[in-house]
Parts: C-alpha cells; sequence; structure tokens
C-alpha cells in the first residue's frame, strides 16, 4: 500500500490529476464545514470574530513560510538530489530548513501572541469591543497552528520535489477534517474558541500526513542548524522578494478584511464565503497544475532547455483555458445555487445567499487570469527571478487597494471581490508581457487558436445551462437543499457534456490531451495493480 502513495508522477496532467482529485475531496470536506459553519452562526459576530483571527497568523506563515518554500526549496533541493553524490546535501538543506523557519515562526509566533489584543484593534477596527477581545483569543490560539504548518510545508516541498504528490495532497484533507472537528466537537465542549482549537488540530493532522509521506524517500532527521549555509544563503536571496511579495498580496487581503469590517455586521463572513467558494475552482485547476508542472520546469532550467521550458508554460496555460472557461460559465449561470449548496443552511438566509452569490460572480470572471498568476509566478521561480513576480505584485496590489476604496460606497462588499479580481487581471497580464520578453515567445498564436474553439463551446454550453434552469424547476421544486443541487447538477452537467461534445467535433486538442493523459495513467495504475504481490 505505502508503494501506492511513495509513486512518482510521471506527467504534468497525470500529478495535476491527482493534486485536483485530492484537492476537490478536501474542498468538498471544506464546503462540509462552510456549510455546517453558516448553518450553525450565520452571517453574524462569531464568524465575523473567526475569520478576522485568522488573517495575522495567515499573514505571518505566508510571510515566513511560503515566502522561503514557494520560490526557493524546491529550484535548491532538486539541483542536489538529481547529483547521486550530492545527494545528502539535499537532506542536510532539509533539517536544515526545518529549523530555520520552524524556529523563526516560533519566535514570531510568541512576539504576535504577546501583541495579539493591539493587533486584533489593528485588523478589525470596525468591531465592538466584545468582538475585538474574541479575535484576540482566537488569534493567540491560532498561532500555534502555523508552528505545525510551517514544519509540515518543508516536508510537503520535499514531496513536490520527488513529484510524490498524492500524500502531498493529502495533507489538506485531514487539515479541513481537523477544523471540521473544531465546529461539530470542540465548539460545544468549549464555545466558541473551539473553533480556533479545531484549526491548531487540523494543523498537527497536516504535520502527521506529511510526516508518513517522507517514509521511503531517504530522508532522516537530524539536528543541523547552520545560518551560513551556501543553499541557505541562495533560500534566503530568493525568499526576500518572494516574501515581500507575499506580505504585498497579504496587505491587499488584510485591508479589504479591514473594509469589510467597517460595513454591516456579516460583510466579512459574506466576503469570506464567496472566496472559499470561487477559490474551489482556483485551487483544484490553477493551484494543482501550478504543484504539479514546477518541479519540471525547475529541472527544465537546469538543464538548459529553454525550448520545452516555453512549451510546458504554453501547453499548462491552454490546458488551463479548457478546465476553466466551463468552471467560470458555471459559476456565473448557478451562482445563487451554488451559495444556497454550500452554504444556505440554517441562520444563512436568503439575503445573505444573494449578497454572497453576487460577490462570488464578480471572483468567477476571473478564475483563468487567477489560475495564470499561480502559473507564471512560479515560471519565474524556476528561472531564479524573484524580483519581476514583486514588482508585479505591488503593481496590482496598488490598484486593487485603489479599486476598493474607489468602489466600496457604491457596491458594498461586493467591491472588494471587483477590487480583487482587477488586481488579478493585472497581476496576470503584466507577469505574461514580463516572461515573453524573458523567453522571446510564449506561443501565443497557438494558444489563441485553441482558445477560439473553447470559447465557442463554452458559448453554446452556456445557452444550454441557461435554457435548462427554469425546465428543471418545473419538475423539480427548489424549496429543499436536494432540490437546488440537481438544479444546478442537471442543467449544469447537460452544459459541460455539450462542451465536451463540441470540443470532440472541433477537434480541441487540449481535451484529447487531457483524456489520454488520464487514460496512460488508469492504465498505468491497472497494470502494476496486477503484478502487485499479495501482501
Amino acid at each position: 500500500m505505502f508503494n501506492f502513495f511513495e509513486r512518482e508522477s510521471k506527467t504534468i496532467i497525470g500529478a495535476a490529476a491527482i493534486v485536483g482529485i485530492l484537492s476537490l475531496t478536501s474542498r468538498l470536506v471544506g464546503f462540509i464545514r462552510d456549510r455546517i459553519l453558516a448553518g450553525t452562526f450565520g452571517a453574524g459576530d462569531t464568524l465575523d470574530v473567526y475569520y478576522a483571527a485568522f488573517k495575522i497568523p495567515d499573514f505571518l506563515f505566508n510571510l515566513i513560510v511560503v515566502g522561503a518554500l514557494s520560490a526557493s526549496f524546491i529550484p535548491i533541493f532538486l539541483s542536489h538530489y538529481h547529483k547521486p553524490l550530492n545527494r545528502h546535501r539535499a537532506w542536510d538543506f532539509t533539517n536544515n530548513a526545518v529549523h530555520l523557519i520552524g524556529g523563526t515562526i516560533l519566535v514570531f509566533s510568541l512576539i504576535f501572541i504577546f501583541f495579539a489584543t493591539p493587533l486584533a484593534h489593528v485588523i478589525a477596527p470596525g468591531f465592538e469591543e466584545f468582538k475585538q477581545v474574541k479575535v484576540t483569543l482566537f488569534m493567540r490560539i491560532m498561532f500555534l497552528g502555523q508552528i505545525f504548518l510551517a514544519i509540515s510545508l518543508i516536508y510537503g516541498s520535499v514531496l513536490q520535489s520527488l513529484k510524490h504528490f498524492f500524500v502531498y495532497s493529502l495533507a489538506p484533507l485531514f487539515y479541513n477534517a481537523g477544523i471540521l472537528i473544531g465546529a461539530l466537537w470542540l465548539e460545544p465542549l468549549f464555545g466558541s474558541v473551539g473553533l480556533a482549537w479545531g484549526v491548531v488540530l487540523g494543523a498537527f493532522l497536516h504535520l502527521c500526513t506529511q510526516v508518513i509521506g517522507m517514509r521511503g524517500t531517504g530522508y532522516r532527521y537530524r539536528f543541523l542548524f547552520n545560518i551560513r549555509s551556501k543553499d541557505i544563503c541562495e533560500m534566503g536571496r530568493l525568499m526576500g522578494p518572494r516574501t515581500i511579495g507575499l506580505a504585498v498580496n497579504q496587505l491587499m487581503f488584510m485591508i479589504l478584511t479591514i473594509i469589510a469590517s467597517t460595513f454591516v455586521a456579516g460583510s466579512l463572513t459574506v466576503f469570506q464565503f464567496a472566496y472559499n467558494i470561487q477559490f474551489f475552482a482556483v485551487g483544484i485547476f490553477g493551484v494543482s497544475f501550478a504543484i504539479a508542472v514546477f518541479p519540471t520546469l525547475s529541472e527544465f532550467i537546469e538543464k538548459k532547455e529553454l525550448s520545452k521550458f516555453i512549451e510546458t508554460v504554453s501547453n499548462t496555460t491552454s490546458q488551463l483555458c479548457y478546465l476553466l472557461i466551463p468552471m467560470t460559465l458555471l459559476f456565473l449561470i448557478f451562482r445563487a445555487q451554488i451559495v444556497r449548496v454550500v452554504v444556505g443552511a440554517g441562520a444563512f438566509d436568503w439575503s445573505a445567499t444573494i449578497l454572497t452569490a453576487d460577490t462570488l460572480a464578480f471572483f468567477a470572471l476571473t478564475f483563468i487570469p487567477q489560475s495564470l498568476v499561480y502559473l507564471l509566478a512560479r515560471a519565474f521561480y524556476a528561472l531564479h527571478d524573484t524580483i519581476t513576480p514583486l514588482t508585479i505584485a505591488f503593481v496590482s496590489a496598488f490598484v486593487g487597494i485603489l479599486s476598493a476604496f474607489l468602489f466600496r460606497q457604491s457596491f458594498g462588499v461586493i467591491s472588494l471581490a471587483i477590487a480583487y479580481s482587477i488586481s488579478s487581471i493585472i497581476n496576470a497580464l503584466l507577469l505574461w508581457i514580463s516572461l515573453r520578453q524573458r523567453v522571446g515567445t510564449l506561443q501565443e498564436s497557438i494558444i489563441f487558436s485553441s482558445l477560439l474553439k473553447m470559447v465557442t463551446c463554452g458559448l453554446f454550453a452556456a445557452v444550454v445551462m441557461q435554457f435548462l434552469k427554469p425546465i428543471v424547476v418545473s419538475f423539480i421544486p427548489l424549496e429543499t437543499f436536494i432540490g437546488v443541487f440537481l438544479q444546478a447538477f442537471i442543467a449544469g452537467g447537460a452544459g459541460l457534456l455539450v462542451y465536451v461534445i463540441l470540443g470532440m467535433f472541433l477537434g480541441v486538442q487540449e481535451q484529447k490531451r487531457l483524456i489520454d493523459a488520464l487514460k496512460r495513467h488508469a492504465l498505468r495504475h491497472v497494470k502494476l495493480a496486477e503484478v502487485a504481490p499479495d501482501n
């Protein structure tokens, strides 16, 4: 059984499929989590506190851990791992990173725990005093979970490098399971603070999963703490701009949170729910493909195979467009149904559902740009360039923040989704232009030719979805969860079927490539299962 968990993914689409399927499972658990939270607490004070308390711990985690690992760890690790005589340096680098990054986030967590009260006033200035006191308590508890996540993400980066995507992708599922346990069992036992302890439990389960995944990789833990090592210095050089870039993005999100706290009660919850739901598509496709392609891009640059690097970026872009065009249409046409199914229960009333759905619509318009940001940023990281994404992050965040202030009076909480979407479009566009100038071409003519076929398929699919919506309602009442779900499932499913059939008729290469890759991946697993020993 462990051999299956440790198996290396051979293709980008196969790796993305593994990450995507497990991400889908994790998102479904996350939707169950959000539905339980929404049904129990509604769009009100408790969830406003819960989501506000997340912001500073997330900010610290993204600043220190993600900044170090997303831009620098994998290229440095692979530069040693692929040279058998230097492989021990890859493991030394891993142990050094565990102690350096883990120790750093421990120190900063303790500092932030001490200053949690003034931080609560900063992150939620519009909250009443009793809500800010709760934000302080929740925040202090959640900082404990960041320590577990820091170490877990280092081991997860090793698993990504080795293309062991299965166990790597299981960890978020257990993280969401821990939060769900907090909502179902810890909250009734300890009160609302049980939600915060659920986050800590989820982080611990996340770490345990990655530790199990390290089995069989050749890794052995040993204490090593050398901040002057060549690899750590190189990681610091690469992570500096990336960390600042993440800080800029996190700052933008925090400012949007602060603005949300000045609206009516529940606005922050509406914004957070809409963001969580829209990230279903971005996470499953955009993040999954970016994670899957990053080691391959790094290998091509290491081997100086620029033409393969360009082709991989181009093919992955086309593949993302093929997958995200129908997802965009689904989320636009069935936004109210999706929100109602995910969080529309109990105390989360119809007016909150409509407001969340309208907010979701503006997120959905930028599924493709949001996903391309993940892909293109990693293309720059593979080139050992973290300065360009940083500069672009500054520009796009500034535009996003300015947009939020310009639209806040006219659109309320919806203005935050508009601002985030504008920022994503600017970010993706500037990254694309900069990368093209760097490598000469990204095969735009090939992408555009495929895109025309995809858009044609998408338009016909959208007409079918919209046409079937009222027809389904005529024989399935919408008063129940099942009825709302079936309307979206039947009409949306028919539209997706039209998209695939037209794709076959028009010869969309991305569809053929996806189906062929999934067939090969499934066939390989069947053959391996047939020859596996009976033990």
